[in-house]
């Protein structure tokens, strides 16, 4: 057996015949004569010392060496892939990759500017953001599909090192008719005066819908969900159908308010003042350009 025999085109061709299930249309896929084809597979057959295709007169199938060689192939020309892209990046003069995760109300309020800052600032570094709700931020990182995470100081980090990255406070979001709407002007709503009232939610699993139903939970009640949504706009969007009212990040409901015909209550309770949180597996262990941005997106939170 002599591996070191072994090329990629060869591998690529076998992958092809394989796929189609015919040696001519293996051929013909990898822009090869059927002859060349043919002596490349006896060459890897040669190879590795085994018989890789039963040949027969409705096309070929794998032997069990075939089948060993198929799963190895597949992992070797996705890694090519990889390699390619990451080698593409370098030559178009980039030269780290972050991966970013972060939950709605981070994506929706403040990364916008924040990532535009920063890709003016580093034009030779690739971001890569995903939006996730909370659990699933953290998840990501902790499982190292991510570097950086936002998410709500709620959310069980599993070990993760946090550091502060915005605030943001919850309001009442209503119809401009509805019964409410007149108190906007009358100081903050107490939580609990809200309970009967049919809502519009996000997900259950978001921090948003879990620090609701909680916060419910904590005053002997139970939180009337009518729809769930994914996203801010869309709750909005309900609220002034009429379909329920909703508790929202400010900042996410004022651009909304006169388009959409909504009105804003401040509710009284503590609780609606939030904390959302950066979140790395090691901060003494980062790769440069998830520094690069760890050190923006901290700066961006700092006062003033």
């Amino acid at each position: 057996m002599n591996l070191h025999r072994l090329d990629l085109v060869s591998l690529s061709l076998f992958n092809l015949v394989v796929r189609s299930g015919s040696i001519s249309r293996g051929a013909e896929l990898a822009h090869l004569a059927v002859g060349a084809a043919s002596k490349r597979i006896s060459d890897l057959e040669d190879a590795v010392g085994a018989e890789l295709l039963e040949r027969h007169s409705r096309g070929v199938t794998l032997t069990l060496a075939g089948e060993a060689l198929h799963r190895h192939a597949q992992r070797i020309l996705a890694d090519v892939d990889l390699l390619a892209a990451d080698l593409s990046d370098h030559a178009a003069g980039i030269v780290g990759v972050v991966r970013l995760v972060a939950n709605t109300s981070a994506v929706t309020q403040f990364l916008p500017a924040d990532l535009a800052r920063f890709v003016a600032a580093h034009a030779g570094l690739r971001l890569e953001l995903e939006e996730l709700n909370s659990r699933e931020a953290v998840l990501a990182v902790v499982d190292g599909r991510a570097d950086l995470g936002i998410f709500a100081e709620r959310t069980p980090a599993f070990g993760l090192q946090t550091l502060p990255y915005r605030r943001d406070r919850l309001v009442l979001v209503v119809p401009a008719d509805h019964a409410l709407a007149a108190r906007a002007d009358q100081g903050p709503i107490p939580f609990v005066e809200l309970t009967d009232l049919d809502f519009v939610s996000l997900p259950a699993g978001t921090s948003l819908a879990q620090r609701l139903d909680a916060e419910t939970t904590a005053l002997g009640r139970r939180l009337r969900v009518r729809i769930h949504v994914r996203s801010f706009d869309a709750m909005c969007q309900m609220v002034a159908a009429g379909l329920g009212v909703a508790v929202l990040p400010d900042a996410a409901v004022q651009p909304h308010l006169r388009s959409m015909g909504l009105a804003r209550l401040e509710i009284a309770d503590a609780w609606v003042a939030r904390e959302l949180l950066l979140g790395v597996r090691d901060l003494t262990a980062l790769a440069r350009p998830v520094r690069l941005l760890l050190d923006h997106l901290v700066a961006g939170a700092a006062p003033g």
